[in-house]
């Protein structure tokens, strides 16, 4: 490398003058920083905010040290947030790395470590709540990192993050790293309303360029033309797709149109799937067969994402039964020797339970699986041989994605469609990089390469548009809760509170939308007054014939409209009138035909009952409206055994078995209805229609030649008219919308007494304060059954499986149709809960509020056991639950156990809270990592 030039030369020495502590920053490191590290560090030195948005593995978190680094120099405090404990785990030991275990804290729901250290890294949670406590921790604060902010559009999640950039202190800095986002100019817009002086660097570069790949048979095809290949080249569109690409999938498809008309009737066509040779069809290779392909293509490490848990297990063992081995023996002695040692802590009767062989055995041989229904130490393992390089490919859900540093020379994508909790929906382009995004590793790999694997159907084009796509806009998710309202309240007082909601990035975005809506409804009445000076006309006012012709049409719809309610309601009173043992016939959907109702459903939803039925093929589901176009009546009853569960198979065998007994000859009668009403409705609705044609043809615009083209005229003045007062509506709506619902929160608040009668300076009562300690989703639910005692008579146990009911929630809506649970008296506190929840819901309802769901009573029974000491075995077994899930909810429920132990004044409940915190935290649920 040539020297540099004197008027570099001189460049450089100004740069280290005036930014002395970036030079010494840098000066620590093997390798030279990237242009917009070194301009984001300079912003910092200067004194001001700033916000990096960038590509995964990029090294933006080189500014958040370069934060730490700071602090130390000036003797002040650097917090460093993460959005989940693993990658809090993970900063922290990189930090104690560099500057020493005696300078670095942590503070996770599951460590305390060093927590006054001048750095701490923690979950952004806690530092929300040291805000609202007005923790002494906060004193000498000069710094806090924001990593991995764009989670602030986490709907579960994201509202701390705006509540932690909003309440800081004006003197703290703040470090905000991001993705990269379409919309990073007005995150930094926003950030610079809040927090002073902030500078946005934006770097869509990626350090190490990505080429896009489609994996064809056993021809690994580049998705695009050469010359739009990687980063370096104009972004590709559509039109730049690899010709061979689209050629394979024209053949494919013609083919397939081919052979499937060939087909000989009755004869099952082929696998599409299967097929290969002469062009007929494209050989889609099995998870083992990839991974060889890749081995061979040097493309190991890599991370295959699968959408779906049991689809990654089930990788891990085909590619076991293929006898794959991607480590030597001494690698595998390495692996060995480390899982042991990081497992040795987990109890030899949990092994066997836990998989642990079959998932050592896969290690050993470089593979593995990464979801979230696996065991955390079991994760651990395999993300930190995975970033060792001894695990080579990790078959992954999405949620690997998220966060945790785990880069790869490649990514595979297996479909490009996953379910979404309802229907299998296509992934988003945001969706697509964030994947992608992992492929590539800094400082190893010279290019990183993004695997689509070919499916039939697959369309080139669709993949070239998720590759190229670069919308990924950040949108608050930023609700005020109750929690957040009486600490708001209480440290601010109401109007300054409101203030401070309005100044959210939420309500930033749709003041700025109001902007552009208003200039629409400026041209729209412009337009108004042309439409209408076009439809005068000179027999009579023409605006009132229009309205007559629209009044008639609005009526003969309203008829229609008025005989499917008729039907529509005759179909609800014949759904509320089933009882458990009724039998049906089902008449149409998927689950058409006989069945027996196991639970009527008739508060279930608010569209109308949802009965609970088993069919004739054994299938248990819930069923809708759309199931039941004509009304129900039930033929003949049944006795639905108390021992009866529908995710049992041999309970739902055995119950259709008496059902096909049952019903064996039987005809089902037809439905009822009452056409006598709908007749005298149908009557009205005729005699009003003729009066208005009879107003109509009287009208002296009627006579008009020009009649028609007029009407054309007032047709668009009305359409546009409506459009116009749906704008008025959403700027309406969109104006104070934060300040408003905080408003409602506030009214609910008061009239649950939690906030005093005082409408100009409401105080946070008694029960507010107890309230200002829960920091859960059902806050107020959960204060509710303090202030009214329903725990009292609670042992700890049984007071763990109540609570359970207010962190859980199952991932399938039958997964909660008739759970198990414990007896003695929890069985009537959940029904009180419940009872409770009720009152809360229609009180939120007279405020147009939805912030309740219904307390999930499927962890009741595990939750239970455990605190009662069962074997992991017995819990796993009797729950269905995988062991991932199983920890992360009992952490839940440690995280709420306590926070009602801080609540409670109740001496007995507050004890008992404590108690179940120590029953619950043993054997794989006691154990938290800090990877060494």
């Amino acid at each position: 490398m040539s020297e540099p030039g004197p008027a570099e030369q001189y460049a450089r020495y100004r740069r280290n003058k005036d930014h002395p502590q970036v030079a010494d920053f840098a000066a620590h490191y093997d390798f030279g920083l990237d242009d917009f590290q070194l301009r984001a560090c300079r912003v910092l030195e200067e004194g001001r905010s700033v916000l990096v948005a960038a590509p995964t593995g990029s090294g933006k978190t080189i500014v958040g040290e370069f934060a730490v680094h700071l602090a130390l120099e000036s003797s002040r405090k650097c917090f460093y947030t993460t959005p989940i404990k693993a990658l809090s785990n993970q900063k922290f030991n990189d930090l104690v790395d560099r500057y020493g275990a005696e300078n670095v804290g942590l503070l996770t729901g599951d460590n305390s470590i060093n927590g006054d250290a001048p750095v701490v890294v923690m979950t952004t949670e806690v530092l929300r709540n040291m805000l609202y406590a007005g923790s002494r921790a906060l004193t000498g604060l000069g710094f806090v990192v924001m990593d991995e902010v764009h989670y602030l559009a986490d709907r579960s999640r994201g509202a701390v993050w705006e509540e932690v950039i909003i309440h800081l202190p004006e003197s703290v800095g703040l470090v905000s790293l991001s993705a990269t986002v379409s919309n990073a100019e007005e995150f930094g817009e926003w950030l610079g309303t809040v927090r002073g002086e902030t500078v946005t660097i934006v770097e869509e570069k990626r350090p190490v360029p990505l080429y896009q790949h489609v994996l064809v048979g056993r021809k690994m095809l580049d998705l695009f033309s050469s010359e739009h290949r990687g980063d370096g080249a104009p972004a590709p569109d559509e039109g730049t797709v690899n010709p061979e690409l689209l050629r394979v999938a024209r053949d494919d498809h013609m083919s397939g149109r081919m052979r499937d008309r060939r087909s000989p009737k009755g004869q099952r066509r082929p696998d599409r799937s299967r097929q290969s040779g002469n062009g007929r069809r494209v050989w889609v290779p099995s998870r083992a067969d990839v991974v060889e392909q890749l081995d061979r293509a040097g493309l190991l490490p890599a991370i295959v994402f699968i959408f779906s848990r049991v689809g990654c297990d089930a990788a891990v063992q085909q590619c076991l039964n293929a006898n794959l081995k991607l480590t030597t023996p001494e690698e595998r002695d390495e692996i060995r020797a480390f899982v042991q040692d990081h497992c040795s802590h987990l109890p030899d009767e949990d092994l066997q339970v836990l998989g642990y062989h079959e998932f050592l055995d896969g290690l050993t041989r470089g593979i593995a699986a990464h979801h979230a229904g696996m065991l955390p130490t079991f994760k651990e393992c395999v993300e930190e041989l995975f970033l060792r390089g001894l695990c080579r490919v990790v078959f992954a859900t999405e949620t690997l994605a998220l966060g945790i540093n785990m880069p790869a020379r490649s990514v595979v994508i297996e479909k490009l469609s996953k379910w979404n909790g309802e229907t299998h929906a296509d992934i988003t382009p945001g969706e697509y990089t964030q994947l992608t995004g992992r492929a590539g590793r800094r400082g190893i790999d010279v290019e990183g390469h993004g695997v689509v694997l070919w499916q039939p159907g697959l369309e080139p084009k669709s993949v070239a548009g998720l590759a190229s796509t670069r919308t990924y806009p950040l949108k608050s998710s930023f609700a005020p809760s109750y929690n957040m309202a009486v600490n708001l309240v209480h440290q601010f007082g109401r109007e300054r509170a409101r203030e401070l909601l309005e100044s959210s990035f939420a309500q930033f975005q749709a003041d700025k939308a109001v902007v552009g809506l208003a200039r629409q409804l400026r041209k729209s009445d412009d337009a108004l007054d042309g439409y209408a000076a076009s439809a005068s006309c000179h027999l009579g006012d023409f605006a009132e014939y229009a309205r007559l012709r629209r009044e008639l049409s609005d009526t003969e719809a309203g008829l229609a409209k008025s005989r499917r309610q008729d039907r529509r309601a005759d179909v609800l009173a014949s759904l509320d009138a089933l009882k458990p043992g009724d039998v049906i016939d089902v008449p149409s959907g998927r689950y058409s035909g006989m069945a027996v109702v196991i639970d009527p459903g008739h508060s279930s939803d608010r569209e109308g009952p949802r009965p609970y039925v088993l069919t004739q093929d054994r299938s248990a589901r819930r069923l809708s409206l759309t199931d039941f176009p004509t009304p129900v009546v039930p033929f003949t009853r049944m006795r639905i055994p108390k021992s009866f569960n529908g995710r049992n198979p041999q309970s739902r065998r055995d119950l259709a078995s008496t059902l096909k007994i049952k019903t064996h000859g039987f005809t089902p009668p037809p439905g009822g209805t009452n056409p006598t009403s709908r007749s005298a409705a149908g009557s009205d609705g005729s005699e009003q229609i003729d009066r208005l044609r009879k107003e109509l043809r009287q009208h002296p615009c009627h006579a008009c030649p020009d009649r028609e083209d007029h009407a054309r005229w007032m047709e668009r003045w009305y359409k546009l008219d409506r459009d116009s007062r749906t704008l008025r509506r959403r700027i309406e709506q969109r104006t104070n919308t934060i300040a408003r619902q905080f408003d409602r929160v506030c009214e609910v608040l008061t009239a649950l007494e939690y906030l005093d009668g005082d409408p100009a300076n409401p105080t946070v009562t008694k029960r507010g304060r107890a309230l200002m300690r829960i920091y859960n989703e059902m806050d107020l639910l959960t204060a509710e059954s303090l202030r009214l005692g329903l725990w009292k008579g609670l042992d700890p146990s049984q007071l763990a499986a109540v609570l359970s009911s207010l962190v859980f929630e199952s991932r399938k809506a039958d997964d909660a149709a008739s759970p198990k649970l414990p007896g003695g008296p929890v069985r009537d506190v959940l029904k009180e809960m419940t009872s409770v929840w009720s009152d809360l819901d229609a009180l939120e309802r007279q405020h147009k509020l939805e912030q309740l769901r219904e307390p999930d009573f499927g962890f009741c029974w595990a939750a239970y056991r455990w605190a009662e000491g069962d074997d992991l075995d017995e819990v796993l077994d009797a729950t269905g639950l995988a062991a991932g899930d199983f920890v992360r909810w009992i952490k839940q429920l440690l995280d709420l156990a306590g926070q009602v132990a801080d609540a409670t004044g109740d001496a007995v409940v507050r004890d008992n809270a404590r108690e179940a915190v120590v029953r619950l935290r043993r054997g794989v649920v006691s154990y938290t990592s800090v990877t060494d």
